[in-house]
This record gives C-alpha cells, structure tokens and sequence, in this order.
C-alpha cells in the first residue's frame, strides 16, 4: 500500500498526469436510466472490488466475536470501549474545528477508523519486544473500529433510499440466514447470492459495499472451524484482499496533485479537523475511555502492559489510510474537498505512525529498565 500510494503520487505529478488521471476516470459499464451500472474505473473499485474487502473485514469480525478474543466478554470489553472513544472523541475534534461550516461537518465519520494493516505493520516493527495482549488488544481495537465505521457509513453516507431495492436486500439476507440456520453450507449458494445483494445494495441508496459485511454474517462459521465456508472463504479471499484490491484501492484514491495551493488547502478547517481527529482525538479518545473502563472494573488492564503503552497503541490507532480515504470519498461531492481530505488522511497517518513508534518505543524501554 505504501509502495503503491507513493507511484501513485508521483505518476499524478508527473509528465503522465493527465492520462493516469484520466485512466481512473475513464468510465465503463452498462448505461442504462433503470440500473446504475455505469462508472468510472475508481468507482467500480470503490463500490464493486471494495466489496470484497468489507466481506474480508465482516469475516474476520465474526470469527473474533464468535471463537476469538473477542468471544470472551471481560477481553472483549477492553477494546470495544476504547473504540467507541476512539470514534466519538475524533469526530468532535472534527466537528469542533468545522462547526461554523454545516456543509463540512459530513466528513466527520473520516477521522473514526483505524487502519489494522498499517498500525500492525507499524507495531511489528518493534518485533519481540511489543508484549502480545497488546498486539491483541491493538488488532481487537482495530476490528472493532471497522464495525464502528460500517455502521456510520450505513446510517450517516448512503443516497435516498429506494425502499423496493432495500427490501429485496432484507428478503435476500433473510432468506441466507434461514439457509445458515439449516445447516447450508456450500459456498456456491451463498457466493452468487452475494452477488444479487450487492446489485441491490448498490441501488437501494445504502453503499453497495456493505453487501459484503451482511454476507459474511450470513456464511456459517461452525466449531470444525477449518472446515466452515466461513473460515475457508476467509483464507481464499487474504491473498487477493491483500495483494490486488487494496493495493488498487491506493492507487486510484491516491492520483493527487501536490504542489504549494493543495498544501495551504489542507491547513484549512477541513485538513486541521482531519488531522487533530487522527493524530491527537484518536489516541486521547482510546486512552481515556480504556482508563475508566479499567478504573470502573468493566475491563482489565491487558497482561504485561503499562498505560503508557497503551497510550501508544492509540496513537497507533491514528493511522487512518483504507477506511478513512474510503468515508472521505463518501462524505463530500466536491472533488476538491476530498483531494483535501485525502492529502490530510496520508500527512495524519504518517504523523501518527512516527509518534505512535517512537512512543511505544520510549514506553518499551522505560518499562524494562524499571
């Protein structure tokens, strides 16, 4: 993802500006005035290959929540409240920045989410000397913030709802959970049954991708968990998530123009909201609600982990990036408040990297020395 937003970049500023723009812009499909099925390549990407991405993370999120760690209530507690904190706080740093401006507050979902391959990228850089039920705790969090920002975008960043599409999208998703109930368990149901929810998710007005997430809760995940179309279907989708979408995903959301205009843009209250959401409303929302669960006894402090690692980890979770680019696309229509956001996502997300390591790192070796 790095590598990819970084030849993005480049190529968008470059002799071939124009064409790899234009590229991502170039649009294809089946126009029709009944069926919504002509888009630009960015947008098939967006609203088609995404998709699958939000099937990943729902997989990953129902296995944690049914045999993970997140199946334990006191474990699960911990990072649920940090990430309700880590949500709420970001979006007021937001909303506080942009409150005289009502046609900027929609991107207060922006600043919610963490970007779980980053921040473990990040973490794993420290190796061995991270203790493990922090990794845990960081993954639980990040998890969590993923269900969190599905539910925003569901309820704050669909279009006007097409009541026919949307109860064919229930009827659908009844219908796989009846078959889940039954003991159903070939994927060649449930995967082109995925298909037509996802083509009636995208014109009920609610974001296709969350088609993805009402299928992988659909899909039976069992105790002969090796075996479940849940977990197999999980497995098959890692390396393609991982190695083509995502990397796309960077790619078409990246191509931005970066000269001395597009940089005193991103300090306007649109950048600076973005920023203080992510690199300090983040780690002070997680911190601070970790605190007082532990303090009220609703969660328990993670096994050989000190509050100042803690601290750390939530400034991890500042890391934005995937989730991030993907709200900020859905919360303006206009193309250059979301290059701003965009180019305040990449500067909030490498800026809370670098503290978030440097921290944990300080945090690391005051703990062994003491």
């Amino acid at each position: 993802m790095v590598l990819c937003t970084l030849f993005s970049l480049i190529l968008a500023n470059g002799d071939f500006a124009e064409n790899y723009k234009a590229f991502w812009e170039y649009k294809f499909g089946y126009p029709s005035t009944h069926f919504h099925l002509f888009h630009s390549v960015t947008e098939w990407i967006n609203d088609g290959l995404m998709t699958l991405f939000f099937l990943l993370v729902g997989l990953e999120i129902e296995r944690e929540m049914l045999i993970g760690e997140l199946s334990d209530r006191k474990n699960a507690m911990l990072p649920i409240v940090a990430a309700v904190g880590g949500m709420i706080v970001p979006a007021l740093f937001y909303g506080l920045v942009n409150i005289s401006a009502i046609d900027k507050l929609s991107g207060m979902g922006i600043p919610t989410a963490t970007d779980i391959a980053f921040a473990l990228a990040v973490i794993g850089m420290l190796g061995k000397q991270v203790p493990n039920a922090l990794k845990v705790f960081l993954v639980a969090l990040a998890i969590m913030d993923d269900l969190g920002a599905i539910a925003v975008i569901a309820l704050f960043y669909g279009g006007g709802i097409a009541w026919v599409y949307l109860f064919a999208v229930l009827v659908l998703f009844g219908a796989l959970l009846i078959l889940k109930k039954k003991g159903v368990t070939s994927l060649w149901i449930y995967i082109p049954a995925g298909f037509l929810l996802w083509f009636f998710m995208l014109h009920s007005g609610i974001h296709a991708t969350l088609s993805g997430v009402l299928l992988a809760f659909a899909i039976p995940l069992h105790s002969g968990i090796h075996k479940s179309p849940s977990y197999r279907l999980e497995q098959a989708l890692q390396a393609p998530v991982s190695w083509v979408i995502v990397p796309l995903f960077a790619l078409a959301n990246t191509a931005l123009t970066l000269n001395v205009e597009s940089f005193a843009n991103v300090t306007g209250t649109i950048g600076m909201g973005i920023f203080l959401g992510l690199v300090v409303g983040k780690p002070l929302g997680i911190y601070l609600a970790s605190m007082l669960a532990i303090k009220f006894n609703i969660a328990a402090m993670p096994a050989n982990t000190s509050k100042k690692m803690l601290l750390g980890a939530g400034m991890l979770g500042g890391i934005g990036f995937t989730m991030a680019i993907f709200v900020a696309n859905l919360a303006f229509e206009s193309q250059a408040n979301i290059e701003i956001s965009k180019l305040a996502i990449l500067i909030s997300s490498v800026s809370a990297a670098l503290l978030g390591l440097a921290f944990l790192r300080f945090s690391i070796k005051s703990a062994i020395k003491s």
